[in-house]
């Protein structure tokens, strides 16, 4: 009882402490949410209609189209700037599905299994004939297709199939599902588009009222009075409101963009380095003149161009030194020389020239065995049944393998770096005898019985030692460019001193307007994905000069200014670019009343002749379909199309306000162009027109779906 009254003595101090307690444990698991939530906001590439786009999933996309991209090529990798392509195309590809599928749910469209199914037996999408599985016709084979479906769970779960196999069935398959989703979102794309397109049909007044605007050609007396002839005119601020809301539309923008002034320095090779090099370069020149070998000189001087060990066709070679290897001789020597193109100096000498097949047909068995040994001797057995007469494919097949005839060619290895087993085969398949049977050793790989059976396109090839280098600068080079900039920098804080000063100094500040964060580079210099992210990062403000960045391939310096931001949505008149579009129209409106009022009383073209800075022309083959062009002032003019397709023979209008200037014409001659009225024709081409001009769908869709790209904070 002593300790319970001990305890009710302190209740008010339990209840704080368990308070506290408590408060704690909310806390920190508030602090968890929080971190979570934060963390999953940065790891957030976008949105689209709310749903969240992550990094991880965005990212498997771009893998799964890359590796399509290189199974369908035959690359082993892409280069950066082949990757932002396809982080581009796949952002596209993900926004436009989300679009269409949203929209589909709210219909209640969509495709089903059965209907893929349909579409991939019959073959009926473009697509599915790009992919492997074709008849020797070029069409899509779905038995093809069956037949690799059927074999793919058994390779991929036998023990006896090698990693490599597994890896190129593997590689398939993922190519084949990349197909088969890429047809499901056409399939559903099209059937969208259908529903929207069925929705735009013509009708027999339609079609006759086109028929008339192609067919019906007039020929006009016409006279201008361009708008720079108004005299002095001005607009008041109400004037530009209400010529704003009227123009309202045309200010609407899809994501921000953002204004800069940047500076990009250069880095250029000096004099001094370029003497340098090419002191180097004699020193190459010389030893391959005097016999050292051609593969160790190349090696020595880090040519751009590796030595290649087989015989290349010109072809292989860059484009500049292709065009001089063509016209030397066997033992012959050109360079150093200067390429200016590609800023390089260059040396070349032809080792040798040999007539070799581009194209080969062959087929091979890998022979089998645990060492060289029972390789060897396997080997050797294959060959005396082959001597005997037996069957190359009966054989192949006993050691379960393929002997499909299969081509090489000469791309396929000229611009790789092939080991000297790879050299020895190719050097004995373009050397080997049609039709007989080779044994070709591999040097500690195994052997290869090996049988060509057709050559292509016999053409010369070379063995070449290029060296190719560029003029860079020197270390030295570049830590004065650096320090110069970095100094002028210090000196020159804000963006009103670098705008002052900067020509001064011998550097050069260049404008860049409207750039979105879905550009790749700033000023078109690659590494500038930190530029980018200052530019667009919310704390940055106009007018807020950058640090200086290194960028390009170690060869630039840049530093940027922010002049202007402009929001996502309707582009307000406190916006430069808007408020100067919106008062060059305002002041034509005003300039046109001017004008107006020059030709009000007008009633023949005498008398609008009669009126100060006229100018007069002849015009002809005016429709109503094609904007007539007036030379005299370079411009088009389609109200002026319109008010003629109206008028009749000898007609005379006036005060036809257009894109140059207010006009007025009499309709010297009308004619009909050859054709007859085929009303189901011109339905079917006022149609058309009408689905053309609903094509732009997408981009309705895009603003209504509030799509978010942030894709410039991970890439």
């Amino acid at each position: 009882m002593a300790a319970l009254q001990k305890i009710r003595s302190y209740g008010k101090v339990v209840i704080i402490v368990v308070g506290l307690a408590l408060f704690a444990f909310i806390a920190e698991e508030f602090v968890r949410a929080l971190s979570y939530t934060q963390t999953e906001s940065h790891q957030r590439v976008g949105k689209i209609y709310g749903e969240k786009i992550n990094y991880q999933e965005f990212n498997a996309l771009v893998d799964e189209y890359s590796d399509v991209i290189k199974f369908s090529n035959g690359l082993s990798s892409l280069t950066d700037d082949q990757v932002s392509m396809i982080r581009d195309q796949v952002w596209q590809t993900l926004v436009n599905s989300k679009l269409i599928e949203h929209e589909c749910d709210k219909l209640g469209i969509s495709v089903t299994d059965a209907e893929l199914q349909d579409i991939i037996s019959t073959g009926r999408n473009p697509m599915l004939a790009q992919t492997p599985f074709r008849t020797q016709q070029g069409g899509f084979d779905s038995n093809a297709l069956k037949q690799f479906l059927s074999q793919y769970d058994e390779i991929m779960n036998s023990a006896e199939v090698g990693n490599d196999v597994k890896d190129q069935y593997m590689q398939m398959h993922n190519y084949w599902k990349f197909i088969e989703k890429t047809v499901r979102q056409q399939t559903l794309a099209q059937k969208y588009q259908s529903l929207l397109s069925g929705a735009l049909i013509s009708n027999p007044v339609a079609a006759k009222a086109h028929y008339d605007g192609r067919i019906n050609e007039n020929e006009i007396l016409m006279a201008v009075l361009p708008y720079n002839t108004a005299g002095d005119v001005t607009v008041s601020d109400s004037e530009l409101k209400a010529k704003y809301n009227e123009m309202k539309e045309q200010f609407r923008a899809q994501f921000e963009t953002r204004d800069i002034q940047y500076i990009d320095v250069e880095v250029k090779a000096s004099e001094a380095d370029k003497q340098a090099l090419y002191e180097e370069m004699e020193g190459y020149a010389r030893s391959l003149e005097e016999g050292a070998e051609p593969a160790k000189v190349v090696r020595e001087a880090s040519s751009q161009v590796a030595y290649s060990t087989l015989p290349i066709r010109c072809a292989a070679l860059p484009s500049d030194i292709d065009k001089e290897v063509d016209a030397m001789e066997v033992g012959q020597q050109k360079g150093p020389y200067l390429n200016e193109k590609d800023n390089t100096l260059n040396i070349i000498r032809i080792i040798d020239k040999v007539m070799l097949p581009d194209s080969i047909e062959l087929r091979q068995i890998g022979v089998p065995g645990a060492d060289m040994a029972s390789v060897e001797k396997t080997a050797d057995s294959i060959m005396t049944a082959l001597a005997a007469g037996e069957s190359f494919d009966t054989i192949a097949k006993k050691y379960d393998q393929s002997a499909l005839k299969t081509w090489l060619t000469s791309a396929q290895y000229e611009r790789q770096n092939v080991d000297e087993n790879n050299r020895h085969f190719i050097e004995a398949i373009n050397n080997a005898p049609l039709n007989v049977y080779q044994k070709i050793v591999l040097d500690g790989q195994g052997i290869v019985i090996a049988q060509v059976t057709d050559r292509r396109n016999i053409l010369p090839k070379y063995k070449v030692a290029v060296i190719k280098r560029t003029q860079d600068f020197s270390k030295e080079t570049y830590n004065k460019a650096f320090n110069d900039f970095s100094s002028f920098l210090a000196g020159n804080a804000t963006a009103e001193d670098i705008n002052a000063n900067a020509a001064a100094a011998g550097y050069t500040v260049q404008n860049r307007q409207g750039m979105a964060s879905a550009e790749h580079t700033v000023a078109n210099v690659h590494g500038t994905r930190d530029a980018l992210r200052w530019i667009f990062n919310k704390d940055t403000k106009v007018g807020d000069v950058s640090p200086l960045y290194e960028c390009g391939e170690n060869d630039h310096m840049l530093v940027i200014i922010l002049n202007g931001i402009h929001k996502k949505g309707y582009q307000t008149l406190d916006d430069a670019e808007v408020k100067d579009q919106v008062k060059a129209e305002a002041l034509k409106d005003k300039q046109a009343d001017v004008l107006m009022e020059k030709m009000k009383g007008a009633q023949s073209m005498s008398d609008v002749t009669k009126i100060a800075d006229v100018i007069t022309d002849t015009i002809k083959h005016i429709t109503f379909t094609s904007n007539a062009f007036i030379s005299k002032v370079g411009s088009s003019e389609p109200a002026l199309s319109g008010a003629v397709s109206q008028a009749a023979k000898g007609d005379f209008r006036c005060g036809v306000k257009g894109n140059a200037g207010i006009y007025a014409f009499q309709v010297l001659n009308q004619n009909k162009l050859a054709g007859e009225y085929d009303q189901k024709k011109e339905e079917e081409q006022a149609s058309m027109m009408s689905k053309r001009a609903s094509s732009s769908f997408t981009s309705e869709l895009y603003e209504k779906a509030n799509v978010v790209d942030n894709r410039y904070l991970f890439y």
